[in-house]
């Protein structure tokens, strides 16, 4: 007589996929990868190589010797004499012009830019040309604008600075603005020309308010830009209207004082609340969705 076949036995044979693939799971879970020992240490040494002398510069700031190499103490000496120089001063003021200046002509060129390119453009070559003068050498664009103002007869000054920065920041906010749109449903605008909306009305009420997380980003990104840039407004500018950063370099030729070690520490507590303020601008365009 037969012994009865168990139920499981039945399910099993009718179904032997099932068991191969329970067969199968203990080896089919992923095993972890051993990270090898020393692979990260190429990359907290460039840390320390990049990050190293800036931390020395801040900590210096607050050094009450004239000595850069001797500390002899925490104060805060050198922050109050920053201010009272009129060298310093006079370049701090220029500089804060023409960065003004060249983050509202970045920000006005670069919007409409991003806006023309992403709606009336095909293919990859015109974008790729708005945003080359983010890519090209800062030498190579000086030269190349100071040659176009002597052909032009224009004076340089704070003004031609202004035109030059305008013209790399444009890049940035271009650059920024297009990533911030490629976001943006186009279903909206569709719905507002169908409503009877004109093409200004629907930039200005629709698509404007959802770029303007991409467009603040990309104007702080083009303020801290010009705030530091150095090598285009040596080439642009007259000798008699220095920025900030050509100031400083005049004084570091002779040896770098501990009033231009607080003034860094001022210009990179500038620029790293700037960036972060960016930064969080532009995961808006994420979360906004």
């Amino acid at each position: 007589m037969a012994e009865p076949i168990a139920r499981t036995d039945v399910a099993a044979s009718a179904n032997p996929t099932t068991t191969a693939m329970r067969e199968l799971e203990p080896s089919a879970k992923p095993r972890a990868v051993r990270r090898p020992r020393g692979i990260l240490v190429p990359l907290w040494l460039g840390y320390v190589f990049l990050y190293l002398p800036i931390l020395i510069v801040v900590i210096m700031s607050f050094n009450d010797s004239e000595n850069l190499f001797v500390w002899r103490g925490f104060s805060l000496r050198w922050y109050p004499e920053v201010f009272a120089d009129g060298a310093l001063m006079q370049g701090l003021g220029n500089t804060l012009i023409v960065a003004t200046g060249a983050t509202a002509i970045a920000t006005v060129l670069g919007t409409l830019l991003a806006y023309g390119i992403q709606h009336y453009t095909r293919g990859g070559f015109v974008r790729a040309f708005a945003i080359a003068p983010a890519i090209l050498p800062d030498l190579l664009l000086g030269i190349g604008l100071l040659t176009l103002f002597s052909l032009l007869g224009i004076t340089l000054g704070l003004h031609s600075v202004i035109l030059a920065h305008g013209v790399f920041a444009t890049a940035f906010v271009t650059a920024i603005v297009l990533a911030r749109m490629a976001s943006l449903d186009p279903s909206l605008e569709e719905a507002s020309r169908d409503l009877g909306a004109g093409p200004v009305r629907t930039f200005v009420r629709v698509t404007l308010p959802q770029l303007a997380p991409g467009i603040v980003a990309g104007a702080l990104l083009a303020f801290t830009l010009s705030l530091d840039e150095f090598v285009i407004a040596f080439f642009t500018t007259a000798p008699t209207q220095p920025t900030l950063p050509i100031v400083i370099y005049s004084m570091v030729r002779f040896g770098v004082t501990p009033e231009v070690n607080a003034l860094a520490t001022l210009l990179l507590f500038v620029s790293v609340v700037t960036v972060i303020a960016a930064q969080r601008l532009t995961r808006l365009t994420g979360s906004s969705k």
